[in-house]
Order: C-alpha cells, then structure tokens, then sequence
C-alpha cells in the first residue's frame, strides 16, 4: 500500500480520479464508507489506488438524467475518499472502506484507458471541508438527537447511545447522514448542503417527515 498522504486543501488533491458511481451511498468528510467491490472494473480500480494514491470519488447516479456515452450520468456534486481499510475475501471481492476526505463539483469526465471512469474534478467550493471542526459550534447537537432517538424508538433500534453522546458533532452529523435510511434525493440533499448546520436541520427535517408518514414497523434490530 502507497505511504500515507495528507490532503488538508484543495491545492493537496489531484484534479483527476477515479469515480464509483453508485446509488445510495452517501459519503462525507471524515465519516467512513464500508464497501463491498465485486466488479472487475472497480476490483482495478481499487488495485490502482492501492498502489497510487489512495484515493476513490464516489458519486450517485443522476436517476433524472438520460445516461452519457459511458454510463449513467452522475450527480455533479460528490465527495472524495481515502482508502482506508482493505481486505480481501476467499472469493476474489475486496472489502474496502473509505474515509471522506472532502466533497467535488464534477468538471467533466475524462476519456481514460482504464476500465472504470474518471472525471476532472474541483474542490475549491468545498475548502471547509478540509477543517474538521468547521460549522460544529452552531449545529443544535440537542435536536439532533432527540430527532435520532424518536427514529430509534419508533423502529425499535437498539444503538450505542453512550458512544453517540460522546461522538464529535461533526461526526456525528455526518455518519448519521452516512447510514441514515432514505433515498438517492434526501442523500444528494445532505451531500450538498452548504453548512454542517443546513446538514444537520435537514437530517433534522428530514428524519420527522419520515416519522411523521410511516407506520413503525414490528421488528427489532440494532443501529451501531
């Protein structure tokens, strides 16, 4: 695996990389991603990562948007990962995870020789992405988590309330958005909102209107 890079600008990132779109995954500075890579294609992808740079885009594909000469047209807003953890499993997938670095306004796709796409990309509208504690002091953390414990209670989620109650703010928000339950739109939505308090009062919002129209379902099961 490639040394350790630092990106703490946007003068630290490459203008080219690798993109794995892919519909309901949402990431964001900081928080991790765990992914299961099955496809050839993005198998390469993580191979040359692993020996370059270590850096993955991921994108959502634009549902709206008539497909492009190579592939689904993806959303124009992103966010960039670092390769974190890897392992690979008896039956040739690898089980990666990425942690955010920070998010990207897609320039355009590049044509590349590689068997996954890559996209010429620009993080200068996203510069308080690189500062982890950017936003955090004007975040309502109580609203957020009276909003995550009637999601909770209303589904019958267990969770590990003690480690969510010493969990950084911006963490917080942003894994919460990470494994949060709803769809490609809502996920685009956190993903561009402009402040990590917009995040969070859209988390907020987002969460109650859900409550507000879906009855509870009967199972159990564990949020972690």
């Amino acid at each position: 695996m490639a040394a350790k890079r630092t990106y703490l600008s946007p003068a630290d990132v490459p203008p080219v990389v690798p993109v794995f779109p892919l519909s309901g995954a949402l990431l964001l500075p900081r928080a991790e991603l765990p992914l299961n890579i099955f496809e050839p294609r993005y198998l390469a992808m993580v191979d040359d990562a692993l020996s370059g740079a270590r850096l993955i885009a991921m994108a959502q594909p634009d549902p709206g948007a008539a497909p492009g000469p190579h592939g689904p047209q993806v959303f124009k807003v992103g966010c960039l990962g670092r390769l974190t953890q890897f392992a690979e499993t008896g039956d040739g997938r690898y089980l990666i995870t990425l942690t955010g670095v920070a998010r990207f306004s897609i320039v355009e796709e590049v044509e590349a020789l590689t068997p996954y796409r890559q996209f010429k990309i620009d993080t200068a509208a996203f510069g308080a992405d690189f500062d982890a504690s950017a936003g955090e002091s004007e975040v309502d953390r109580s609203a957020l988590l009276a909003a995550l414990a009637a999601f909770l209670e209303a589904n019958k989620l267990d969770a590990d309330w003690d480690g969510i109650q010493q969990a950084g703010t911006e963490m917080l928000v942003n894994t919460l958005s990470v494994i949060s339950p709803y769809g490609v739109r809502e996920k685009q939505a956190l993903l561009e909102a402009r402040t990590l308090r917009e995040r969070a009062e859209m988390l907020v919002a987002i969460t109650q209107m859900t409550l507000a129209r879906t009855t509870p379902g009967d199972g159990e099961g564990s949020l972690q």
